[in-house]
């Protein structure tokens, strides 16, 4: 075969692995605008709403214990849940509160993100990293047969808080999309865009990819009579601490080495007071546009009140391991203190 005609064979492959690509993503985008008019807008109550809240001083909080009560043994098995990608089942504490209990990859990333947005302000579910405990009463399991034996006991799951007294919860279709909610252009919405770059959380998806799963949702909370806020937060952090991408063979989550290798990218540059991002994910351009310093200088006042006793805390109640604390707590740092430059701090 002459080099020619392996040049044309290899063009051709080329030409259907990339129409391959465009058909494939037509499709999921397609399926998703057809299941979004068909369920309609957020049957939302809510008067007011909601991205962010002023956590107070953040060099106090307890990053540790986190935004909420953990869970409290023993646990009582209700169901198995056979969606999602990861092994889940549904457990009641000896509070009479259900929990959706985890195994999997992302057990420890989703434990930490969760942790630091809420230290930041924004909104997150409560969620909890257990090394191991007893599920009573499981039963018929399938996917989580091998996450709970014989003797009820499980190792490494994250418990997330579901049954919530006076929340209703929006998911998917009825979720929210970055470039169409009530804060765009605040610095509120922008401070969790950098967030997201921060952990280099890649699965930005939202209602607009609602037929792959939104990873966004609208929790609406009844504060008083008549009275209900709508509080907008992203719902999977499970994504992030590793390398972030264009496409899956680039990206990870948990990985400290990979996490710190991309740390020259996080800041590019700034362009007046606009300021450009290397992050890539399922939807970069919603991410890294219109950013400026002073969304920089705003999230720096949070961020940058962290301590490095803070960052540990959170990793350690995560799951990491020594190693892996100060591997990340070193990178992260090393990120914060890039947007503080950005910001103009000394």
């Amino acid at each position: 075969m002459s080099w020619s005609d392996t040049l044309q064979i290899l063009f051709w492959i080329a030409v259907s692995l990339i129409g391959g690509f465009w058909i494939v993503f037509g499709y999921w985008r397609l399926r998703s605008e057809w299941r979004r008019r068909r369920e309609g807008k957020p049957p939302l109550r809510s008067h007011q709403a909601a991205i962010w809240r002023d956590p107070g001083d953040v060099s106090t909080l307890d990053l540790a214990a986190g935004p909420g009560e953990p869970p409290q043994p023993p646990f009582e098995f209700i169901e198995e849940h056979l969606t999602g990608s990861q092994p889940t089942v549904s457990v009641r504490d000896v509070k009479r509160r259900e929990w959706r209990v985890k195994w999997g990859s992302e057990v420890r990333t989703e434990t930490f993100g969760t942790r630091l947005a809420w230290a930041l302000g924004y909104f997150a579910e409560e969620t909890y990293f257990l090394t191991d405990g007893e599920i009573t009463g499981a039963r018929d399991l399938t996917r989580a047969k091998d996450c709970i034996d014989e003797h009820h006991r499980f190792r490494e799951a994250r418990f997330e808080l579901t049954g919530e007294h006076g929340v209703v919860k929006h998911f998917d279709a009825h979720s929210w999309a970055w470039n169409d909610n009530p804060f765009v252009g605040t610095r509120e919405l922008n401070g969790l865009k950098i967030l997201m770059m921060l952990v280099s959380n890649w699965d930005n998806k939202d209602v607009r990819d609602v037929a792959r799963g939104s990873n966004t949702a609208i929790f609406e909370h009844r504060l008083r009579k008549h009275v209900h806020e709508a509080r907008y937060l992203i719902i999977d952090w499970g994504a992030a601490l590793g390398a972030w991408g264009s496409n899956i063979v680039q990206r990870g989550r948990w990985d400290p080495e990979a996490y710190a290798a991309q740390n020259d990218l996080f800041v590019t540059g700034t362009d007046g007071e606009l300021v450009h991002w290397g992050y890539q994910g399922q939807r970069t351009t919603d991410i890294t546009y219109d950013i400026t310093v002073e969304d920089v200088r705003w999230f720096c006042q949070r961020a940058g009140a962290l301590s490095d006793h803070q960052l540990r805390a959170a990793f350690r109640a995560s799951g990491a391991t020594a190693e892996d604390i100060e591997q990340f707590t070193t990178a992260m740092r090393g990120r914060i203190e890039k947007l503080r430059e950005v910001a103009g701090h000394e």
